[in-house]
C-alpha cells in the first residue's frame, strides 16, 4: 500500500508504496551502496518468519492505518515528548504524503556509522548539510529540496498501486540508538523510546511494539513491515 500525509501542508507529494524493490532503487539511487544495504519484506512475527529476514537488521519501517484513536494517542504523547534526544537523527515532516521518504531518511540517518554512503552522493550531502539542524529545520530543508522531490516522485510513480493524493496510512521507523529502541515519526514532536534493545534483537523488539499497534486495529489488514538490513558478503 501507500503512505499517508503527516501534517497539513501546502506541498504534497505522491505517496510512496510499501515495496522493498522500489525502496531499494530509491535508496541506491541516492547514495546507499547496493552491495551493503537492502530492504526486505517481513511476513509475520512467528520465529520462522523472522528468521527469513536477512541479518543484521539495521532499521524497520512500519506502515499502519491512521485512525481517530491513533491520532488521539499521538496528541497525548506529544504533550510529554522531548523535542530532541542526543544521538538520534530525527526530523519533522511538513510535506504531505512524504512519510515514506522521511521514514527512510530516519532509517539511514541513524545507521551512518554502520554503512558507507557513496561520497558526494545526495544522501552524503543531505546528512552533512542537516547534521547541526533541529528537527523542524531539517523538515524545511527537505521541503525545499527539489532533487529529493524529483527522486521521490519517480519512486512513487513506480508503484504497482494507483497513487492517490489522500491516503489514510502512515510510515514510521524503528531503530536502535545507544542501546534504546526508538520510534521515529515525523508527525510527532520527537523520538519515542520503547526501552532497551540491541542490534541483534531490534527486529523482535520492534515487532512487539508493532504487534501492540496492530492489536488496536483488529479489523484492518492495511499493515506492512519492511526491514532494512545490512547485506553480508556471500549472503
Amino acid at each position: 500500500m501507500s503512505s499517508a500525509s503527516a501534517a497539513p501542508s501546502k506541498k504534497r507529494w505522491l505517496p510512496l508504496e510499501a515495496n522493498p524493490d522500489i525502496m531499494n532503487q530509491f535508496l541506491w539511487g541516492l547514495g546507499v551502496r547496493e552491495d551493503e544495504v537492502g530492504c526486505y519484506d517481513v511476513y509475520g512475527f512467528d520465529e520462522e518468519l523472522l528468521e527469513m529476514v536477512p541479518k543484521p537488521v539495521l532499521a524497520v519501517l512500519f506502515l499502519y492505518p491512521l485512525t481517530s484513536q491513533s491520532e488521539q494517542e499521538r496528541v497525548q504523547q506529544d504533550s510529554v515528548t522531548k523535542d530532541q534526544i542526543k544521538g538520534v537523527y530525527f526530523m519533522r515532516q511538513t510535506v504531505g504524503n512524504a512519510c515514506g521518504t522521511v521514514g527512510l531518511l530516519h532509517a539511514v540517518g541513524n545507521i551512518t556509522s554502520e554503512i558507507h554512503l557513496l561520497e558526494d552522493s545526495y544522501l552524503d550531502k543531505f546528512y552533512k548539510s542537516t547534521a547541526s539542524m533541529d528537527p523542524m529545520e531539517r523538515a524545511l530543508f527537505l521541503e525545499n529540496d527539489r532533487e529529493m522531490e524529483v527522486a521521490h516522485t519517480v519512486a512513487a510513480s513506480a508503484g504497482e498501486t494507483e497513487a492517490l493524493d489522500n491516503v489514510d496510512t502512515h510510515f514510521i521507523c524503528f531503530t536502535c540508538v545507544d542501546g534504546q529502541l526508538y520510534e521515529l515519526d515525523g508527525r510527532r514532536a520527537g523520538p519515542i523510546s520503547h526501552g532497551a534493545t540491541t542490534p541483534s534483537s531490534l527486529l523482535r523488539d520492534a515487532g512487539k511494539v508493532i504487534q501492540g499497534m496492530i492489536a488496536k486495529n483488529p479489523s484492518s489488514m492495511n499493515f506492512n513491515l519492511i526491514a532494512i538490513s545490512k547485506r553480508v558478503e556471500g549472503a
